[in-house]
């Protein structure tokens, strides 16, 4: 199962979704400010990632800044911030057998499914 953490209004993520569809390609959708992940399942994310909750985080949201200044914050600080603040979450996170990427550009999905 292909699993896609989209935002509808990021376009880099509409962008994944379309590419996808046009390839035939359902993917379980998880709309993540809607339902965002608990911290288990971003610690897991992170994981698959094989990334550091610093490498996850949108650093150039305008929300960042206000949260941190210009502040470098512990990773414990930005795992709780994209908890409590899920538009932090960088994104669309692409996860499939137990693997995942961040699909930016979007024909970078393609190269992880081998496509």
């Amino acid at each position: 199962m292909l699993t896609v953490y989209h935002n509808t209004a990021c376009s880099k993520s509409q962008g994944v979704c379309n590419l996808l569809h046009t390839k035939g390609i359902q993917p379980k959708i998880i709309e993540y400010l809607k339902t965002p992940p608990d911290k288990e399942e971003l610690q897991r994310l992170l994981h698959l990632l094989k990334m550091q909750p610093s490498e996850l985080i949108r650093s150039k949201e305008p929300l960042f800044a206000e949260l941190f200044g210009d502040k470098t914050p512990s990773e414990e600080a930005c795992i709780e911030a994209m908890l409590q603040y899920p538009i932090l979450i960088e994104r669309p996170i692409i996860v499939k057998d137990g693997k995942a990427i961040i699909g930016r550009p979007p024909e970078k999905v393609l190269e992880f499914l081998g496509e």
